[in-house]
């Protein structure tokens, strides 16, 4: 699976992106509920973040990575840490960030493919037993 695929599945599902052509098409913003939601996603998978990038309208406001606190990607201290100054600088901002999914995730097949498999072989042994 590829990143791109992971992250739409897996972390942006049911949020609205709000690139609506202001920035690369494969960069996607979220409000500040959606990224706190995008936020609490990928601590629950273990995905890192790189560098978390704010929008005020059209123009960037800041931009902070994770060795500006001195973590690693995946910690959330310090991601966490960096969307609460966000918020205390600056009310409706558009969020974006960069993301670190490991090889070991991308390779891990969805819960959906999982059941869908399941599905497949129950009804393959309801045929043979016929």
């Amino acid at each position: 699976m590829e990143k791109t695929e992971f992250l739409e599945q897996n972390i942006f599902q049911n949020l609205k992106n709000l690139n609506d052509g202001f920035d690369s098409d494969s960069i996607q913003y979220f409000s500040e509920t959606d990224f706190e939601t995008v936020l609490e996603r990928i601590e629950q998978f273990g995905i890192g973040i790189y560098e978390m990038k704010p929008r005020l309208d059209e123009d960037f406001l800041d931009v902070k990575v994770n060795e500006d606190y001195r973590k690693k990607a995946t910690d959330p201290k310090w991601y966490k840490r960096a969307f609460s100054d966000f918020k205390k600088q600056q009310a409706n901002l558009k969020y974006s960030a960069s993301y670190k999914v490991s090889d070991r995730l991308l390779n891990r097949k969805s819960a959906a493919d999982v059941a869908n498999e399941s599905a497949a072989k129950g009804e393959e042994q309801v045929t043979n037993e016929e």
